[in-house]
């Protein structure tokens, strides 16, 4: 680790958490130069939802390789991204009567949602923007005003300002409704909240704790948008392209977002990329208006449009749904197991997290997951939930050796803080 320590910044941070130098990964399963093998339950922030080196769409990018396809080009006009936007159009958009244009903004979620909330105050002529208590969207000035952690806001360095935090559905307890809370708000002269140019939203907070937004709330808030005349973007970064099951996430609401900001697993093979879907009416940009140097990855047009045979069908779709249950089934076991641990399982699909209100308990399973065998990460401003994240493509053996290590590690944490109760558990 000498070389890290040596020549690379201070701001390193998962290397912190998982203390090794991996030399190879395969589906769902990491190497470090030891040989010594891991589970996959972080899949890259949620990047690589199709695993590690997944054989068809490295064989589709090797293969534009050798026949010395376009690389970079700008937001030129290449094979590789019409056939990427005909493919997205025709699986994706046209099955599920979604009608939108497509930005290629940079190659980074930040990027997708600086371009989202900048064509909203062009189009609206509206400077302000409302987020909700937790959310995340980015690092990047614009996407930190709109996100709740502190800690993270604090790095901006400078005031982050035009953004209104309005609570999440649940935030204030399960009986309050906060939706009604923000149009009292709209509706009220004096709140000292203007109309926004637009909310954005994540349907599931996943930085911000598997904190999970009911069908009826993002129904309602939808319907808000519509009666106050608000644009409605979904940050479907993370959550998109199948982690909660279907391939957006806001399917199961019926709702129709004005905007999706997608990156992470758009690329499909961890290659850099990210889109902004817009209304076709809202489509103002003038040429040139908003650009980047790496708008347009040639080889994540190859891998994206290659992944999207997933999506033909319903098969991957069902795979999620019942690899989400086991997951719930057994962090479920877990909480039942371990009461004074103070265990609650959240989440949909597989974005699944054990959160417990004891400081630091989290993160004492993550360690020690890690030390089995195991890699995951914490979620939520104080790291109080273990997230379990890992490809939607993972065999069933491997998910279920996973979860037996997290389980371990949940014993372990457990007896150490709790030794007065260990009689009480069984390995």
């Amino acid at each position: 680790m000498k070389t890290f320590e040596t020549h690379e910044s201070n701001v390193r941070g998962y290397i912190r958490d998982f203390p090794v130098v991996f030399a190879k990964a395969k589906d769902a399963e990491l190497t470090d130069e030891d040989g010594n093998a891991y589970i996959d339950f972080f899949a890259g922030a949620g990047v690589l939802n199709y695993g590690h080196n997944n054989a068809k769409l490295k064989r589709a990018v090797m293969d534009y390789l050798d026949g010395d396809g376009i690389v970079h080009a700008l937001d030129m006009g290449t094979e590789a991204k019409r056939a990427f936007l005909d493919t997205f159009h025709e699986v994706i958009l046209k099955p599920r009567g979604l009608d939108y244009k497509i930005q290629f903004p940079g190659p980074t979620g930040t990027n997708a949602v600086e371009s989202a909330l900048k064509l909203a105050r062009k189009v609206t002529g509206r400077a302000g923007v409302v987020s909700f208590t937790n959310g995340f969207h980015g690092m990047t000035l614009g996407s930190l005003s709109v996100t709740g952690n502190g800690a993270k806001r604090a790095g901006g360095g400078v005031p982050l300002t035009y953004a209104t935090a309005m609570p999440f559905d649940g935030y204030l307890g399960r009986d309050a409704d906060t939706l009604a809370y923000f149009e009292a708000f709209l509706r009220d002269a004096g709140s000292g909240l203007d109309t926004p140019a637009a909310v954005i939203v994540e349907t599931v907070q996943g930085e911000g704790g598997i904190n999970v937004a009911s069908w009826t709330w993002l129904r309602r808030l939808e319907a808000l948008c519509r009666r106050h005349d608000i644009l409605m973007i979904v940050d479907d970064i993370q959550m998109g392209c199948g982690r909660t099951g279907p391939f957006f996430s806001f399917e199961p609401a019926g709702i129709k977002p004005d905007m999706v900001c997608l990156s992470k697993a758009i690329g499909g093979i961890g290659l850099p990329m990210a889109l902004v879907l817009i209304r076709p009416d809202l489509d103002e940009w003038k040429p040139g208006e908003h650009n980047g140097t790496f708008r347009g990855n040639n080889l994540a047009f190859v891998a994206a449009a290659e992944a999207l045979d997933y999506w033909r069908d319903t098969d991957l779709t069902q795979a999620i749904q019942r690899k989400g249950r086991t997951v719930r089934e057994r962090l479920d076991g877990l909480a039942e197991r371990f009461p004074e641990a103070e265990l609650t399982a959240r989440g949909r699909g597989l974005i699944q997290g054990l959160a417990s209100d004891l400081d630091g308990f989290a993160e004492e399973v993550c360690r020690e997951a890690f030390g089995r065998g195991l890699v995951m990460e914490t979620a939520g401003v104080r790291s109080q939930v273990a997230k379990v994240m890992p490809p939607l493509t993972i065999a069933d053996g491997a998910l279920a050796r996973g979860l037996d290590i997290l389980g371990d590690a949940v014993a372990h944490v457990a007896r150490r803080r709790f030794p007065e109760s260990a009689k009480r558990h069984v390995a």
